[in-house]
């Protein structure tokens, strides 16, 4: 359990051609009295390899939209960055991934970042959760 509203993550995957439909890290994060799942996988995107990041919060979708979220990974001088509402628990995980509702990294694009020669994946996850003012 991650107490605080902000994180680094780091993702390492020795053969990242390797990588089919994996799930790296649920880290649960207790902020704001309430707690939050982060997730990171990998699966085929249209016979494509991508990684997905995603935040769900463990309640009801109503309490979830009291909340954003933000996530960035990058690398070589260039960044991707998602910032949404975090998915109640309510909706599983396929659901969430096939609504694409998260930061999608293409394998190539996630290579490029992790500044490998194609071999190792590398890759930086940021992020934080707030509250949003009513």
């Amino acid at each position: 359990m991650h107490d605080g509203s902000t994180f680094n993550h780091r993702y390492v995957m020795t053969d990242a051609q390797g990588v089919e439909n994996a799930t790296w890290m649920l880290t649960l994060f207790n902020c704001f009295g309430y707690h939050f799942c982060l997730h990171f996988e990998a699966f085929d995107l249209q016979r494509a390899p991508v990684y997905m990041a995603f935040v769900h919060f463990m309640g009801e979708e109503h309490d979830a939209k009291k909340f954003n979220y933000s996530l960035e990974v990058g690398g070589n001088d260039r960044k991707l960055t998602w910032q949404g509402v975090p998915r109640s628990i309510r909706d599983s995980r396929d659901t969430v991934r096939e609504s694409l509702d998260g930061l999608i990294i293409h394998r190539n694009m996630a290579l490029f970042f992790s500044r490998d020669n194609s071999q190792e994946l590398k890759l930086n996850v940021t992020g934080r959760i707030w509250e949003i003012q009513s």
